[in-house]
């Protein structure tokens, strides 16, 4: 995790942030997915009843959820642009591993755009279960109206009123005013910035805070949609979920060979090697769901590979901190699926605005949970690619599940990167990093 983020000294650092119970909020969808089952084939003379009180309850929830999306993203984005910036400041070494995670971002960004709707394609929905989630999920129907050109879509990346654009939800021209704003910060006196710092980091703290009460109650919240869904939807709402963890998944798989692949092609480590080193960690990875919880095993798999410790030591933090290699990829990959459904079309408009806003809301996560982080990441790209965010309540609560190849894919490329930022450094002459 990033240092300025940990010391609570700094002017961003952040509080302590409380785990979700995912656990809990599984045990909830699966409560819930049963019950609506239930009632849908044993009592549906109750069903109106029993929904007259389970949907207001899980639409609180859901309004609650989405209520905390754009002042959260807005504040992350922020101190994470400003935490960028002061790294890229640390020397040759801090530049190119930047330049290597942003570089990787764009293709994890870019990626799914093909590789996911080749997999809808392959393995398409399971028959009616898209359009009985649509029915059953409430407020959440597809976005209708003309679909924006390119011309009219450069014109509405530079807000004339950034209060309004958030107000509106219009998410990419915020989301790029307040990179800039965080960027135009770091070049005035040191007293003002320091400010601004603290203000951004207060806010974020207090939204993680209030989302952290909203999360608290998922299993309240995604039992109360999950029993609706199912008692609308019957068992399609199972297979659609099922389907939905394998799509993503997959998608997420791609960035996982592909640090393999790295480690061969650019860093030019034995194939078998790199795998045989980076297994603990990968081990350690799955046990934990935690790249932070990951970092010692990921410094002892540099070791095995013969890596400098000055590169291993600067990098790996690093990474840790600012790149989550797998991020774009699979929150583009949530966003395309649940466009699937509602047949949202992606105009190319549109597909550059998730492009963008994946790359951007992915440098603002700091090492969040998990859960906190679908919402916080997979928000922001719905809302900018006019996808309906409503079925994001019911996919968080699978979300351990993705999770798993999430925490995989970001190991196994940390290691993977940093490879190739020590050959780099080994080749270019780099200085010491500092």
């Amino acid at each position: 995790m990033n240092q300025a983020i940990n010391d609570p000294s700094s002017p961003s650092a952040l509080p302590p942030i409380a785990q979700v119970p995912a656990l809990w909020t599984f045990a909830a969808l699966t409560a819930g997915l049963l019950g609506g089952l239930a009632l849908a084939f044993a009592a549906p003379q109750a069903l109106p009843a029993v929904l007259g009180v389970v949907e207001p309850v899980g639409d609180l929830w859901l309004r609650a959820l989405k209520a905390t999306i754009v002042p959260l993203v807005a504040a992350l984005l922020f101190t994470g642009i400003v935490q960028t910036v002061a790294t890229a400041q640390a020397g040759a070494m801090a530049r190119r591993s930047l330049g290597a995670f942003l570089a990787f971002l764009a293709f994890s960004a870019a990626m799914p755009m093909v590789v996911t709707p080749a997999l809808l394609a392959l393995l398409p929905i399971p028959g009616g279960s898209g359009s009985a989630l649509r029915t059953s999920l409430a407020g959440s129907a597809p976005v209708t109206g003309a679909v924006p050109g390119i011309g009219e879509f450069l014109r509405s990346i530079v807000p004339t009123n950034v209060i309004d654009a958030a107000a509106n939800d219009r998410m990419l021209p915020m989301i790029l005013f307040m990179a800039v704003f965080a960027l135009a910060s770091t070049r005035i006196a040191r007293p003002q910035r320091d400010m601004l710092a603290t203000f951004f980091a207060g806010l974020a703290s207090a939204m993680l805070v209030v989302i952290g009460w909203v999360l608290a109650l998922a299993p309240l919240g995604v039992f109360a949609l999950s029993l609706s869904v199912a008692a609308k939807s019957g068992t399609s709402a199972i297979g659609a979920l099922a389907h939905y963890v394998v799509i993503v998944v997959l998608t997420g798989s791609v960035v996982f060979l592909a640090g393999y692949a790295i480690a061969a092609l650019i860093a030019r480590k034995p194939l078998m090697g790199f795998a045989r080193a980076v297994l603990p960690a990968q081990t350690l990875g799955l046990s934990t769901q935690s790249s932070l919880a990951s970092l010692p095993a990921m410094l002892g798999a540099c070791r095995t590979l013969g890596l400098r410790e000055t590169t291993a030591e600067f990098v790996l933090p690093l990474a840790v901190a600012l790149f989550r290699a797998t991020s774009p990829a699979m929150n583009l990959a949530v966003v395309i699926y649940v466009a699937h459904w509602y047949g949202v079309p992606l105009a190319p408009a549109l597909i550059v605005s998730g492009w963008a806003m994946a790359i951007l809301v992915s440098l603002s996560s700091v090492s969040l949970p998990g859960t906190i982080s679908f919402v916080a990441s997979v928000g922001p790209i719905a809302i900018a690619m006019g996808v309906p965010v409503e079925p994001l309540a019911l996919l968080v609560a699978v979300e351990v599940l993705p999770d798993l190849m999430r925490t995989l894919g970001n190991v196994t490329m940390d290691v993977a990167i940093t490879a190739v930022i020590d050959r780099a450094a080994g080749t270019g002459g780099d200085e010491e990093p500092r």
